[in-house]
């Protein structure tokens, strides 16, 4: 096990089956941690001294993850190992609970907001920008981090999501959640891109949660090539839709025992949310 290990995206909260794609409703993640007791445990038998932890979502049904936003915080205030992100939406539909949700940015624990199109609109849809604009203005006047989810293709894929990074990154942490999210958004990103808006001054910053093989690899390299972006990648559990040991033992073979190991595992999310 990395000694002194932070975890830098995981859930809490059970969801209800659902019939994804189609087929019979499933519980994709049935161990997901119902109570801030099974989440403690969990950062417990995983060894993680401190974690950001978001409201679990996937189920196409938004109300589920903002009724999460009351657990988080009731999970940063139990212990202060835990910081917490609050679950928004770029929606119409769902402006009245993201205003409830930012009403809540100040709390004592709160570093991130999560916001993600798996479950509808797009960084260029007219009717989700003031919506957009509302997350980032919060995260801006908090300095909070926003999380957004990646992931290959559609709404979340880098080519869309990466916008706002250009958009508001110069004054607002932006998480870029599992780099890309697979092969094509991984090579969008090792090739140039990502390391390119560290070097104009963007306050970018990723984790490799889900990353296909080879790209822990070609990132790493391509952060000693050019010298920076050391202190941009964290590891990331996303639990409990990931693997700790699988994500543990992936990032530990390509960014090996040295000062980028103890950035990504470690110094990286202290500087970023211990404040």
């Amino acid at each position: 096990m990395t000694p002194h290990r932070s975890d830098a995206h995981r859930h809490v909260g059970r969801l209800p089956a659902y019939p994804f794609y189609g087929g019979p409703a499933v519980d994709p993640a049935p161990h997901a941690p119902a109570t801030v007791a099974e989440l403690l445990a969990d950062l417990d038998r995983d060894g993680v001294e401190r974690a950001l932890v978001l409201p679990n979502y996937g189920v196409p049904d938004p109300a589920l993850s903002f009724a999460l936003n009351e657990l988080v915080l009731e999970a940063a205030a139990k212990d202060d190992r835990i910081s917490a992100a609050l679950w928004t939406s770029p929606l119409p539909r769902d402006a009245e609970r993201t205003a409830a949700a930012l009403s809540l940015a100040g709390e004592t624990g709160v570093r991130a907001l999560k916001l993600s199109f798996l479950l509808g609109g797009d960084v260029d849809d007219p009717d989700c920008q003031p919506g957009i604009e509302q997350v980032f203005a919060a995260a801006r006047a908090h300095d909070l981090v926003v999380h957004v989810h990646t992931s290959p293709g559609a709404a979340s894929d880098i080519d869309r999501v990466g916008t706002l990074v250009d958009r508001y990154g110069d004054d607002v942490a932006i998480h870029l959640v599992h780099f890309g999210g697979g092969a094509s958004g991984h090579i969008k990103l090792c090739s140039g891109r990502f390391l390119d808006w560290v070097e104009q001054g963007k306050r970018v910053y990723t984790d490799l949660s889900w990353a296909i093989g080879f790209a822990p690899r070609w990132i790493a390299a391509e952060i000693e090539r050019r010298g920076l972006g050391h202190d941009r990648v964290l590891f990331a559990s996303d639990e409990p839709w990931g693997d700790t040991p699988g994500e543990l033992a992936r990032m530990s073979a390509a960014f090996g025992d040295g000062e980028l190991a103890r950035h990504a595992f470690s110094q990286s999310f202290s500087d970023l949310y211990d404040r």
